[in-house]
């Protein structure tokens, strides 16, 4: 593990990352957004699930996620939600379960969701981490400016209410949510005794999405600062336009931080 990573302890460890047996290599892009921006340093996705059961579906699926995404360039953080309390519980979030969250969100470049449906909706547990990450935080921005993509699992038949509500969240945290979105239905039925998931229409939506998600991260890469240069940041913290500079340091700022 990176030294950077060693204060980290609610990371999930990638089992067989290497190991895509459901990938169809001769139809798969290495490098899907070669082209589209500067594809180093690595871009740096988070990766959060909506269920604490032992054999959580959104679990497994954000785990073939995140092979996905090594296999196409990028450095993944799976974060482990098992002692997050609920929002408010904890006076001034001070708990380092929240912190590390925010330092994993701050650390992104790009997030993926996927909450399971529940009496119709997200979990508790998907909400409850989307509330740890406030729009701002200690004069930075956990989460405006990044890419985002958004999946469900269902016990039943497809639904979209889950992915159409973490893409009013996503919206809401002044992320850009890509087109694409994943729902895989009876996901006891996706995937083998050993927790991956099978070949089918369900994982080639997956690997779309995943693709997709490079593609968007990179191309919005150079761009990224200038798309979250707010007129009404730039006036609440006192900060004039530089004539000759088109970015305001306060969209600047986060960049070296995320860095």
């Amino acid at each position: 593990m990176n030294e950077d990573l060693m204060a980290f302890e609610r990371l999930r460890q990638l089992s067989e990352p290497d190991y895509l047996p459901a990938l169809k290599m001769a139809f798969a892009r290495p490098r899907p957004a070669l082209g589209l921006g500067p594809n180093d340093p690595p871009p740096r996705i988070l990766l959060l699930y909506g269920s604490l059961r032992e054999r959580s579906y959104s679990r497994l699926v954000v785990e073939e996620s995140a092979r996905l995404l090594q296999f196409f360039g990028c450095e993944t953080r799976i974060f482990d939600p098992s002692d997050l309390p609920l929002p408010d519980q904890v006076e001034g979030d001070d708990h380092p379960a929240v912190a590390e969250l925010r330092a994993h969100s701050l650390w992104s470049e790009g997030q993926i969701w996927c909450s399971p449906e529940r009496h119709g909706q997200i979990t508790g547990i998907m909400k409850a981490q989307i509330d740890h990450l406030p729009l701002a935080y200690q004069g930075m921005r956990p989460t405006q400016g990044r890419t985002l993509a958004v999946m469900q699992v269902s016990a039943g038949s497809q639904s979209f209410n889950s992915v159409n509500t973490l893409r009013i969240l996503g919206r809401w945290m002044r992320m850009f949510t890509i087109p694409n979105q994943s729902s895989v239905a009876k996901a006891f039925a996706e995937f083998d005794d050993g927790g991956r998931m099978k070949p089918s229409s369900y994982y080639d939506r997956i690997v779309d999405v995943v693709e997709e998600l490079v593609r968007f991260t990179v191309l919005l890469r150079p761009h990224a600062d200038q798309l979250v240069d707010r007129y009404s940041e730039r006036s609440e913290a006192g900060i004039p336009v530089d004539p000759s500079n088109d970015l305001s340091s306060i969209a600047i700022a986060p960049q070296t931080i995320r860095g």
